[in-house]
C-alpha cells in the first residue's frame, strides 16, 4: 500500500485509492453471493470487473479528485476488508456514501467506522452540505449502518427493476444528514 494512494485513515481502517493491480481484491468481493445479495443478487463476474468495474472506478478518481471508491484494509495486518465510497450527485455539494465489505469483515463494527469517517470528511475537509445513502428497504443491516453513521430516515422510494431482487417490492430507503445537523451532532 503506498502512502501516495492514502485517503484516509480511521481506528481500525486505512482507506486508500484502487489500482489497476487490485482486480482480484474486487472479484474475490463480488464473488461471494451473501455480499451481493441485496446489490445484484449474484456474483460480478470477472470480466466485467476487469472491463467495467475497475477502469469505472479508475475514472473517476480523474474526474472528481477527492471522490470515489476506496479500498479498505485492516490497519493491523493489512487484510482487505471491502470498499467504501463517497460518490457525486446530481445535488451540487452534496456527496453519496456507500460500503461493500467482505463478509468476514461483517459484524464488527467496520461499516460504521469507515461511514462515520466519510461522512466527516466530506463535511470537516470538502466542504459539503448533504450526505445521502440509499439501500433496499429489507436490507436491516445497511439501514442500521445508516443509523448508526448519524444518517436519518428521509424517504421510501420505488423504483423499476427488469429483473427485481427479491424485496424489491418493499422499496428502497433514503437516509441522509445535512451540515447543520452534523455540526450540531459534534458539539452535543
Amino acid at each position: 500500500m503506498g502512502r501516495v494512494d492514502g485517503y484516509l485513515e480511521t481506528e481500525r481502517l486505512m482507506l486508500r485509492r484502487f489500482t489497476d493491480g487490485d482486480v482480484e481484491l474486487l472479484a474475490g468481493l463480488d464473488s461471494d453471493p451473501e455480499v451481493m445479495r441485496f446489490l445484484t443478487g449474484q456474483p460480478t463476474p470477472r470480466a466485467e470487473i476487469e472491463r467495467v468495474v475497475l477502469p469505472e472506478i479508475l475514472k473517476a478518481y480523474g474526474d472528481h479528485p477527492q471522490l470515489g471508491t476506496f479500498a479498505a484494509h485492516q490497519k493491523a495486518d493489512g487484510e482487505f476488508v471491502g470498499w467504501f465510497g463517497l460518490q457525486p450527485t446530481k445535488e451540487p455539494r452534496t456527496v453519496d456514501v456507500g460500503y461493500r465489505l467482505n463478509r468476514v469483515a461483517w459484524g464488527k463494527g467496520y461499516a460504521t467506522e469507515g461511514t462515520k469517517a466519510l461522512i466527516d470528511k466530506a463535511f470537516a475537509e470538502l466542504g459539503m452540505e448533504r450526505v445521502v445513502a440509499d439501500t433496499m428497504a429489507v436490507n436491516h443491516r445497511s439501514r442500521a449502518v445508516m443509523r448508526r453513521s448519524g444518517l436519518r430516515f428521509v424517504r421510501i422510494f420505488h423504483e423499476h427493476f427488469d429483473d427485481p431482487l427479491p424485496g424489491t417490492e418493499f422499496g428502497e430507503v433514503e437516509y441522509a444528514v445535512d451540515r447543520r445537523t452534523w455540526e450540531a451532532g459534534r458539539r452535543a
